[in-house]
C-alpha cells in the first residue's frame, strides 16, 4: 500500500488491510506467548526476589500457581512480540503520512521501548527493594503474601511506571502534531507538580513520603526532558 494509492481506497479496503496487520500482531503474540512457557519459572524467580525469593510465597488455592505461571507468560509473550505489534501498526499508519513525519515515526519506536524498559529497570531496582520491607514489616505483623497477589501487584507497578516513562516521547509526537509547545509546558510546571504527586501516590506501594519521592523526582526529570523534546520537535 503505498501513499499514492490510499486516497482510493474505500473503508472496507482499510479494514481489511487493519485485519490482516491484527491478524499478524496476534500470530507473533500466540508464538512468543508460547516461547515464554519455557521462561516463565525464570521470569518468575526474578520477580520474587526483591521479596526474598519465590519460598517466601504461598498459594491458597489449588490453581493459583498456574494462573501465575499464565499470567507471567502472557506478559512476557505481549514484551517479545510487541516489536512486531509495533510494526504492524506503523505498517497501517505510516501510507498516510509525509516522508518527514514517517522518519520521526521510525525513531520514535526504538526510543518507545528504551523508555518503557528504563520504566520498568527503575520500578525493579530502585523502588520495590524499599517499597517491599516497608510493607512487609509495617506493624510488626509476619506477612504470607500469597503468590498470585504478589505478582499481579509487581507486574502492575513496573508496567504502570514503564508506561510514566514514556511521557518524553508523548510529548514530541503531540508537540509534532502542535498539539502542546515547550513554551506552555514550562508554564505549567506547578500544575505538573501537582499531577506528578497524584501519579506518584496512586502508582507507589506505599504511602510514606521517601518512596513517593523515589518515584517524584525521576517523573519531573522525564517532565522537564518532555518540555526539551518539545521545543526540539518545533524547530
Amino acid at each position: 500500500m503505498t501513499a499514492e494509492n490510499t486516497t482510493s481506497m474505500t473503508i472496507l479496503d482499510h479494514l481489511s488491510e487493519l485485519r490482516k496487520r491484527l491478524t499478524i500482531a496476534l500470530v507473533a503474540l500466540v508464538i512468543t506467548t508460547l516461547i515464554s512457557f519455557s521462561m516463565a519459572q525464570r521470569f518468575i524467580d526474578i520477580l520474587a526476589q526483591p521479596i526474598g525469593g519465590i519460598e517466601e510465597l504461598v498459594a491458597v488455592e489449588v490453581t493459583e500457581s498456574i494462573s501465575v505461571f499464565m499470567r507471567v507468560s502472557l506478559l512476557a509473550g505481549a514484551i517479545l512480540a510487541m516489536p512486531v505489534i509495533v510494526y504492524e501498526l506503523l505498517m497501517f499508519i505510516l501510507p498516510g503520512l509525509t516522508p518527514s513525519e514517517k522518519k520521526w515515526i521510525y525513531l520514535a519506536v526504538p526510543v518507545a521501548s528504551l523508555l518503557f524498559f528504563g520504566g520498568v529497570v527503575f520500578s525493579y531496582f530502585v523502588m520495590l527493594p524499599t517499597a517491599i520491607p516497608f510493607l512487609i514489616g509495617f506493624l510488626g505483623v509476619t506477612a504470607l503474601p500469597r503468590v498470585s497477589s504478589y505478582i499481579n501487584f509487581i507486574t502492575n507497578l513496573m508496567f504502570w511506571i514503564g508506561l510514566a516513562f514514556e511521557t518524553p516521547l508523548l510529548a514530541f509526537i503531540l508537540a509534532k502534531l502542535n498539539v502542546i509547545t515547550a513554551r506552555t509546558l514550562l508554564k505549567q510546571w506547578r500544575v505538573a507538580i501537582v499531577v506528578i504527586a497524584v501519579i506518584a501516590a496512586a502508582a507507589t506501594p506505599t504511602v510514606d513520603p521517601v518512596n513517593m519521592g523515589l518515584l517524584m523526582a525521576p517523573l519531573f526529570t522525564l517532565y522537564l526532558l518532555s518540555v526539551l523534546l518539545a521545543a526540539l520537535a518545533t524547530r
